[in-house]
């Protein structure tokens, strides 16, 4: 479904992402980990159109994207869920969703998107009128996946999507991208949660300064002593 080859990324005169090749199979979930600065979001950022990169290839469902603007990404079936969720304040919970469906053109079909979206997260439902600023940080993510659901994804780009969760709320995120993923939608996900993260992928990468140094499966990286002993406190 998505194959990254050779890809560099510069943020001005740093190369944050340097030749890193992976690919994402239809249906599955696929995870990078690593530390901050490993050159994870920026390689979302590059995916999703938000950054151009300096060489080498993306390819989503047999079509080059490299140089495909951001919109048009979307209307191809590719969200991103962003880190620290960005969701509108002063919008309420049902117009933050509106705007993950701004570029849809199937109208008729946004009520079942809507039930789909309240199904998967019911406290949305209930809190549909209310400033979306004023929710608690899980609420703020269950929103920005939400939302990113409303453009009816094939591919769905999480970043971070525990990041400053309490437990309870993790665990709940955790489950909810696995009914997403077996609903249908393709998940590639970027967490610092190694061990959760690893524990619903299919396959995983593991990059540090900008390449990637590991892969395998879940379970091969969750029994890795590298990975262990960087990632998993072995």
């Amino acid at each position: 479904m998505l194959k990254v080859k050779d890809l560099v990324v510069n943020y001005g005169a740093i190369q944050a992402v340097k030749k890193v090749s992976f690919d994402v199979e239809q249906g599955e979930i696929v995870t990078l980990i690593g530390a901050n600065g490993a050159g994870k979001s920026t390689l979302l950022h590059a995916i999703s159109g938000l950054m151009r990169s300096t060489s080498g290839s993306i390819t989503y469902l047999d079509h080059p994207i490299q140089k495909t603007a951001a919109p048009k990404i979307v209307r191809a079936g590719i969200s991103q869920v962003p880190e620290g969720r960005h969701i509108f304040p002063g919008l309420s919970v049902q117009e933050n969703l509106q705007m993950g469906a701004f570029l849809r053109r199937d109208r008729a079909q946004l009520a079942q998107t809507y039930q789909t979206v309240y199904n998967y997260f019911p406290i949305l439902k209930k809190r549909r009128h209310q400033d979306a600023a004023t929710l608690s940080g899980g609420e703020q993510q269950m929103l920005a996946m939400g939302r990113a659901l409303m453009a009816h994804p094939k591919l769905m780009l999480l970043d971070e999507p525990s990041m400053g969760l309490a437990p309870i709320f993790i665990n709940e995120i955790f489950d909810i991208i696995q009914a997403i993923n077996q609903a249908g939608t393709t998940v590639l996900l970027i967490e610092q949660n190694a061990k959760q993260a690893l524990k619903i992928a299919d396959r995983g990468y593991v990059l540090a300064s900008g390449q990637v140094k590991l892969s395998g499966t879940g379970a091969e990286l969750l029994a890795n002593p590298d990975v262990q002993k960087a990632y998993l406190g072995g």
